[in-house]
């Protein structure tokens, strides 16, 4: 896998030397860099020779004078540019054995990767991480890392990674913690397997760790249509039996689908602390509610408007809280319209999964002059959402103004939107 450049910040030093996307970096100052993390060090001086190929094949050699600090500007298609360490387990959760064919390419890769944890946050199991890979993570001190635990009992573990090396999680924890790397955790919650007493274990365990375990996430286990074994899924009854549980110790965060399913009210901020692990869908509702309280709306607009969220099922509760707020507005009309995953199966209620299809269904006959979705129904980068349609087939489909808020944790620019239609 190449270094392969996927696109160029404008203005930047690499739009300057005109490396356009599909070029190739082969080296900077003659090392020919594995990963972001060479890049990002091999980056740092003022004088720099790079080694590109071009995609009509020529190598082109460029000397430049920068900043020591300065980004180049040039975007990959992915942060590791030898092979990705795959991932060696078969775990009975996993959300790749659950997906049907004709997807993104991408969504097929099972990676275990410790660069792609540090540079991207993606979790890893530690079962194939070898003495050669701890020896550079200690040499540099990379981290934070966010580590996948699910269970510290060694024997269950195997059972549920379906892996002989899960067993020693708590020792390559252990190691990490002896080499002050800082690690976020987090636990699937399979209903049968590392709920209840189990879970206390392994909570109890990770407590042990003290300063660098950061966090721990705890969220339910995701099951589709596709699905041929069959697997128990959270229901209000576990999940309140984990939410409390959770509560018993420091650092310990519940997911927000969590308090949807035991139909409590989302926490409010000091529950998340520095909420780390947004990605993980812990804390992101709040995030997006208080975010909205500190927004100026404005008063009135100067003709009527109708605005309608397209929102997962999960984060519904949060845009109702946002449309009441939005209902002051003179002129404005709020909807709702939270996306049903007919492609997945009901249990999937997460914006990043919607399909383009399974949001044509749901806004075709919604009347309104914009339909606002999120960015993270689509690939990073791109208007493509998890099927390799685009947003112009959705917007062929439907006739309707879509309008894509980039920041999946505010809707200001929403806001701005209605600045710009305000009296």
């Amino acid at each position: 896998m190449p270094a392969l450049v996927s696109g160029v910040i404008p203005g930047s030093i690499a739009a300057e030397l005109e490396i356009m996307e599909g070029d190739i970096l082969l080296s900077i100052d003659g090392e020919k860099p594995q990963d972001m993390i060479d890049y990002n060090f091999l980056c740092k001086n003022e004088f720099i020779t790079l080694e590109i190929k071009k995609q009509n094949g020529e190598i082109e050699e460029i000397e430049l004078e920068k900043d020591f600090d300065e980004e180049l500007g040039i975007i990959f298609e992915s942060a590791v540019f030898d092979k990705v360490k795959p991932c060696l387990n078969n775990c009975i959760f996993c959300f790749v054995a659950q997906q049907p064919k004709g997807l993104r390419d991408t969504l097929y890769i099972k990676d275990d990767d410790y660069r792609l944890s540090y540079l991207q946050g993606t979790y890893i199991t530690t079962t194939n991480l070898t003495e050669e890979d701890k020896e550079r993570i200690s040499k540099l001190h990379l981290g934070p890392f966010y580590i996948s635990v699910h269970t510290t009992n060694p024997d269950l573990r195997i059972k549920m990674l379906r892996n002989p090396k899960a067993g020693k999680i708590m020792e390559n924890l252990k190691w990490f913690k002896n080499n002050d790397i800082p690690f976020h955790t987090q636990i699937v919650l399979c209903p049968g397997y590392n709920d209840g007493l189990e879970l206390e274990r392994t909570l109890r365990d990770l407590s042990t760790l003290d300063e660098a375990l950061l966090s721990v996430a705890i969220v339910p286990v995701g099951i589709t249509q596709f699905r041929e074994q069959k697997l128990a899924t959270v229901d209000k009854r576990i999940a309140a039996e984990t939410i409390e549980i959770a509560s018993r110790y420091n650092k310990v965060c519940c997911s927000d689908e969590f308090f949807l399913l035991a139909e409590k009210e989302i926490p409010k901020s000091e529950y998340y602390g520095t909420f780390s692990q947004l990605e993980d869908g812990v804390g992101s509702l709040r995030t997006l509610m208080d975010d909205f309280d500190t927004l100026d709306i404005p008063k009135a607009l100067t003709k009527p408007l109708t605005i309608c969220f397209a929102c997962s099922m999960a984060s519904k509760s949060a845009f109702m809280y946002i449309s009441s707020g939005l209902e002051k507005v003179k002129n404005l009309n709020v909807l709702v319209n939270p996306v049903k995953s007919t492609y997945w199966g009901e249990n999937i209620t997460v914006a990043g999964l919607i399909t383009s299809d399974d949001l044509v269904n749901s806004i075709r006959n919604v009347d309104a002059d914009y339909i606002i979705i999120p960015s993270i129904m689509l690939k990073p980068y791109t208007e493509t959402f998890l099927d390799g349609k685009t947003l112009d087939y959705v917007r062929k489909e439907t006739g309707k103004n879509l309008f894509v808020i980039k920041n999946n944790y505010s809707v200001s620019e929403v806001v701005d939107l209605l600045k710009l239609n305000a009296e």
